[in-house]
């Protein structure tokens, strides 16, 4: 119900009389957070309680309670999913509906109702430190999964809060920089998977901390009153992003941003009152932001109903198999030379298990979204707890040439490798923050290329929140993982996939491209940067850059056979494409259809092709099924001095299992 924006609305006229019969300075309290300033600052731990805000208890209107975060409920000690970067890997909308669904459960069992971890910021630069918490670089890729997200919250009576809004993908200097961008390039990429959202009956947005063309987000009339509120006719209300999200309380209250977050600095009865005496506001402006409030939160409660939410749901067994069958799903086997994974537990009897990450409990950053599961595993842990058959020889990254017998005489080696969240997140004094240059650090391309040397048997598990660049070493290693942040049970996720008791079937949510200087250029401490059209996949199409790994490859222990796709039904508006998937090979296992389009003649500059639809199915040995892809004509429309436009012209569909492999399906196709 509470995706539903006419029931919403209904509770307009209730949420009027109920503000109806407050003094300003009960509406006042209403528009800001109620922690202290330590409390926002993070000082023990961050959100450990839901954070409340509002609220009227001689009304009997509910706070709004904070939980951040993206990979699960940062209150309390609740299940820590695998981070957005690699749930977005599944390409799985469905199991994201659930995770949502889950986080929900533990936030009401915590005893919040409304969720701040639907971030959907676009990575311009793979080094953007927070680019774990979104869901890979594409916009119509993260638009689907955020809506699935937004869908599986509110359907738990949670609001659903998408941020940070807008051009927030830079962490060193998200304080002060100011992002310049073109009409259509904010349009067509930073704000579409936004309003996708909004769409979809996101209840909340957090504005970001950063300007936009010369104003502070957080008191941007352009895009939190005219845009969101007035053309998006979004019902809901925002909220700042936490302590220096609001710089004036006149320019917020007139921007349009209703609550001032976590603390009250600027929305205070002292700052409003005076505001309202010398003119700077109005009563109108505040009974607005009051009914919009009050409003949500009415929907949200009356939505949960009898339904309860006992602490037994936190950390459940439910909830934590389904953190572990994500990061199954999601982690990303991107090469496998003659077919060594996956390894055989009753002919592998020595494992040379190496690098420090093996037995670190690496799950993410430790900025706003870090969540304090009851336990983490480890990959070491899951080797030695799960196969007990098999000895594992710890050796630390600096020590490959010490333990080189132990290296070689190995039935294999699993070399753990990558980022941690002193590399890469929420900046926060002395760790954290954006990545400089994109590569492996701590030597370990080195320990990589000498590892891959003395074992042809060697297996590379990279974690990492964004595209890592592999090519100082992935020559020299015969089997690549990619596992991004994996979660509370990660560790054995990984092993078993590496000994075949899961099947991989994730895709990679970015391109591994060749060099850092292929992707945009960023500087990121500056008081100013602009995005430019290009990123990504669609830059390097543009530059004819090559990649290591394509936007959307992964590989599976399974053959599928794709048939050539057919366009099987057009209208004036849509267009859809079938295809046959079989899977030819001997074990159960998932694929992922991909549909991108390409353009001929358009009157703009457009993309080689982009990302349009997907769909991942998942088939026993043998099985076939018939995938259906569509897109829509108001899907390619371009972003034009009158707004979106579309194109009567013929348009190009290349459907594949990456992006790569669409290539060699094309497909013409021209709306009726």
């Amino acid at each position: 119900m509470l995706n539903d924006k006419k029931y919403r609305l209904s509770f307009t006229e209730e949420a009027e009389k109920l503000v109806g019969q407050m003094s300003l300075k009960e509406k006042v309290v209403l528009l800001a957070g109620h922690c202290k300033w330590y409390q926002s600052m993070g000082i023990g731990s961050y959100n450990s309680f839901p954070y409340g805000a509002g609220g009227n208890e001689r009304l009997g209107i509910s706070q709004m309670l904070f939980c951040d975060g993206p990979r699960g409920c940062v209150s309390g000690n609740s299940t820590c999913f695998p981070v957005s970067m690699a749930r977005g890997a599944t390409f799985d909308p469905e199991l994201e509906e659930r995770v949502g669904g889950a986080i929900a459960k533990e936030i009401r069992a915590n005893g919040g109702n409304f969720y701040g971890g639907v971030c959907i910021n676009v990575p311009y630069n793979p080094g953007g430190g927070r680019s774990q918490e979104t869901y890979g670089e594409d916009s119509v890729h993260i638009g689907r999964m955020a809506s699935a997200l937004v869908k599986g919250v509110q359907d738990e009576s949670v609001i659903a809060c998408i941020k940070h809004f807008a051009f927030n993908s830079m962490e060193n200097s998200r304080f002060w920089v100011n992002i310049t961008a073109d009409k259509r390039t904010e349009r067509e990429i930073y704000f579409r998977h936004f309003k996708e959202c909004i769409d979809a009956g996101a209840g909340a947005v957090m504005s970001s901390y950063n300007r936009y063309l010369g104003h502070f987000n957080g008191a941007n009339k352009y895009l939190l009153r005219e845009v969101l509120k007035g053309e998006w006719d979004f019902d809901g209300f925002v909220v700042s992003d936490f302590f220096f999200g609001l710089h004036n309380t006149s320019k917020g209250m007139n921007a349009g941003l209703d609550v001032e977050m976590n603390i009250r600095r600027k929305y205070t009865y002292g700052n409003i009152k005076r505001a309202l005496k010398k003119g700077k506001i109005t009563i109108e402006q505040i009974n607005e932001a009051s009914v919009r409030i009050v409003r949500t939160i009415l929907a949200a409660e009356n939505a949960k109903g009898e339904r309860s939410y006992p602490k037994e749901l936190i950390a459940c067994k439910e909830h934590i198999a389904l953190s572990k069958e994500v990061a199954e799903k999601s982690i990303t086997l991107i090469k496998n030379n003659n077919k060594l994974l996956p390894l055989d537990p009753d002919s592998v009897k020595k494992i040379a298990l190496v690098g420090n990450l093996a037995k670190e409990e690496n799950i993410g950053d430790n900025g706003s979204s870090q969540v304090h599961p009851p336990y983490i595993k480890t990959v070491e842990q899951a080797l030695r707890e799960n196969y007990k058959n098999i000895k594992v020889d710890f050796v630390p990254t600096n020590a490959v040439k010490a333990k080189k017998d132990i290296i070689e005489k190995a039935d294999a080696v699993i070399c753990v490798v990558g980022m941690k969240h002193s590399d890469e997140g929420e900046y926060i004094v002395v760790i954290g923050g954006d990545r400089k240059q994109l590569g492996l650090k701590r030597k370990e391309p080195e320990m990589l290329r000498e590892v891959g040397s003395l074992n042809k048997n060697t297996v590379a598990v990279v974690m990492g929140g964004n595209m890592v660049r592999m090519n100082e070493w992935h020559d020299s290693i015969n089997s690549i993982l990619f596992a991004y942040y994996p979660g509370m049970e990660g560790g054995t996720a990984i092993a078993d996939i590496i000994f075949g008791k899961v099947n991989p079937g994730g895709k990679l949510p970015f391109v591994i491209g060749k060099k850092d200087s292929d992707f945009p250029q960023v500087k990121w401490l500056s008081l100013g940067q602009e995005y430019g059209y290009y990123h990504g996949y669609k830059k390097l199409h543009k530059d004819k850059k090559a990649e290591d790994y394509s936007y959307g490859f992964g590989l599976s222990y399974t053959d599928f056979e794709i048939s050539q796709p057919v366009l099987s039904k057009i209208t004036d508006e849509t267009a859809e494409f079938s295809v046959n998937v079989k899977n030819i090979g001997s074990r159960e296992g998932s694929e992922t259809l991909q549909l991108y389009v390409g353009y001929e003649n358009s009157a703009v500059d457009r993309p080689e092709r982009e990302l349009k639809d997907f769909k991942r199915v998942y088939l026993s040995a043998g099985e076939e099924t018939e995938v259906k892809l569509s897109v829509s004509k108001e899907a390619l429309a371009y972003y034009g001095e009158n707004g979106f436009t579309k194109e009567d012209i013929n348009y190009f569909a290349y459907i594949g299992n990456s992006e790569k492999d669409a290539r060699s399906h094309k497909l013409l196709f021209r709306y009726k």
